[in-house]
């Protein structure tokens, strides 16, 4: 494979910020853990990772823009170009000491999502694509899954905590869903989530309420993996909504119609 500079850039960051957080998630019952809100925490190894994140893309691009999950949100002298991070998709999983968790960062080009990568430390697995160049993990070329047939296909998506306002409509979707699947995970990772529909382990994801950085890296993944992606609510723009559904393009229409009840 030939990868862009911009490429070689985000993988040398995620792995060295992935090295962080192992070495802490080693440690993990020692962490300083404080609140950000009703079941969501932050930790010092979350911070620290954004931090060596940032210091890495914005040496290499400093006219970049930025948006991380920890640092807010930063214009560049380059207006067309951020980058999109999340340095710990999956905090909760870490903090319990559950190592499925993974570094999630986006560049995005005049509003479109142009390369993005996901790095799983705790399994050195690393999800990466660039538009127009296919989507890989590690040194395999990856695609979705061929299944066609919804009682075969597993699905994933995050099931709302702590009694948030989508909880109803989450369970409404599970029970028209499970009854007509294989089955349905909830691993508590959108990031991978997406990665994981991108190399066919699962034929369909949805979820509402998620930021930008939760999602960015792993769309582009799974659209250059021949995967669909939209709205839940067609038309909308899917970073902005914070609502996706996507899945491979053999099932995606019935997937689809059973979430979106239509």
């Amino acid at each position: 494979m030939t990868l862009s500079a911009n490429i070689n850039v985000m993988k040398k960051a995620a792995r060295k910020a992935g090295r962080s957080l192992v070495k802490d998630f080693r440690e993990v019952e020692n962490l300083q853990v404080s609140m950000k809100g009703a079941g969501d925490f932050v930790s010092r190894a979350d911070i620290a990772a954004e931090e060596i994140i940032k210091a890495e893309l914005m040496e290499a691009r400093p006219s970049y823009g930025w948006v991380g999950e920890e640092g807010g949100e930063e214009a560049g002298r380059d207006p067309t170009r951020r980058w999109i991070v999340d340095p710990l998709d999956g905090t909760t999983n870490f903090l319990h000491g559950l190592p499925h968790w993974a570094v999630s960062i986006a560049l995005e080009h005049k509003g479109q999502i142009v390369a993005g990568v996901v790095y799983d430390a705790a399994k050195d697995e690393m999800f990466f694509a660039e538009k127009g160049e296919g989507a890989w993990m590690n040194e395999s070329r990856i695609r979705v899954s061929s299944r066609s047939r919804m009682i075969e296909s597993i699905f994933a998506t995050g099931v709302p905590f702590g009694g948030r306002s989508d909880l109803p409509a989450t369970l409404q979707d599970l029970a028209r869903l499970m009854p007509a699947c294989a089955g349905v995970r909830r691993w508590g990772s959108a990031a991978l989530d997406l990665a994981y529909v991108a190399a066919g382990r699962y034929e369909g994801f949805w979820e509402r309420r998620l930021n930008a950085w939760d999602m960015a890296a792993g769309l582009i993944i799974l659209r250059e993996a021949g995967g669909l992606v939209d709205a839940l609510r067609p038309g909308e723009d899917i970073l902005t909504s914070g609502e996706v559904i996507g899945a491979n393009e053999a099932i995606f229409e019935q997937f689809s119609k059973v979430i979106r009840n239509a």
